[in-house]
């Protein structure tokens, strides 16, 4: 039996209940426009085609780093390693120094790849699309890799490894 449903535009609803879908969780890189390093964190990535290989993800209207980063229109995907919930918390604050003690070396665009990464994916920007509350980012996706760590993933408030 389906139990009663709740009218969806309860935020606070709307919020537990996406909790409830297991996400990876990734930091999107790029280069500032004075070759600085810059990035955000996103749980909202998904691949999005094979033909072309296009990945997607959702930065916030209200992102700080994103709006930096887009003018080069290349970026970069860092698929966050299990023991890497450190550096997701770092680079979801509102600060400008956070590559501060953070090693990495540049993907072939020159966006960082962060060290021990389960995965990354050097992309150009092929579209970008109004989502409400975010940009919905689609990524033609130039170069990738892979490391040996499993991912770490977010799920119910919670962050783990797989």
């Amino acid at each position: 039996m389906i139990p009663p449903g709740i009218h969806a535009q309860d935020p606070g609803r709307f919020r537990r209940v996406l909790g409830r879908f297991p996400t990876g969780v990734c930091v999107v890189t790029g280069i500032g426009s004075e070759g600085e390093p810059l990035g955000l964190a996103v749980n909202s990535f998904t691949s999005a085609s094979l033909d072309p290989p296009l990945i997607a993800f959702l930065p916030a209207r209200t992102s700080m780093s994103w709006p930096l980063i887009a003018p080069s229109g290349r970026f970069c995907v860092n698929v966050l390693a299990g023991h890497q919930e450190h550096l997701s918390r770092r680079f979801a604050l509102r600060e400008r120094d956070k590559f501060r003690d953070v090693a990495w070396a540049p993907a072939p665009s020159g966006a960082p790849v962060l060290e021990g990464v389960a995965a990354w994916l050097d992309c150009t920007v092929d579209a970008v699309h109004d989502a409400g509350d975010h940009l919905l980012v689609l990524g033609r996706v130039e170069a990738l890799g892979e490391g040996e760590a499993t991912p770490l993933v977010f799920h119910d408030g919670r962050y783990g490894p797989l």
